[in-house]
């Protein structure tokens, strides 16, 4: 736990990053009028039937697809975690907890509910990055 690697800034694949999330973002609200969120969206998948269970498994799907783009363009994925699996899988049962208690996701809070001007996902994008600097100061000193 005390060998923590610095993650070096690239300006330009979050730059990129940044704008392909905004135009999804973007474009589902003006084609379906439906907000980006990642956990409504995954819990539809499950849920609805019909064209609603159809643009959900879709853009799902483009998630993974664009994944795997990166990784062939860029010749690998590498991730560097300092936690055992375990603490994965609690930090991932968290997060899905949390994504229910708080109606939402950063996604679909801190991106598209912010740039709506959402008081509501002012709130909770607050919440999550005061929860995050909280967790990860406890866990670097556990």
């Amino acid at each position: 736990m005390e060998n923590w690697t610095i993650t070096p800034f690239e300006p330009w694949a979050g730059l990129t990053g940044g704008i392909l999330i905004g135009a999804a973002v973007v474009l589902l609200l003006l084609t379906l009028g439906r907000i980006a969120g990642i956990s409504g969206i995954s819990a539809g998948a499950m849920t609805k039937a019909g064209f609603e269970k159809h643009w959900r498994l879709a853009f799902l799907a483009g998630i993974i697809i664009s994944a795997l783009i990166y990784i062939v363009l860029m010749d690998g994925f590498p991730v560097q975690t300092q936690l055992g699996s375990g603490w994965m899988v609690i930090a991932g049962l968290l997060v899905g907890f949390g994504t229910r208690l708080g109606s939402g996701c950063t996604s679909g809070h801190g991106v598209a509910g912010i740039a709506r001007l959402s008081p509501r996902s002012i709130v909770a994008t607050l919440i999550f990055f005061g929860a995050a600097v909280i967790t990860t100061n406890v866990i670097r000193h556990l």
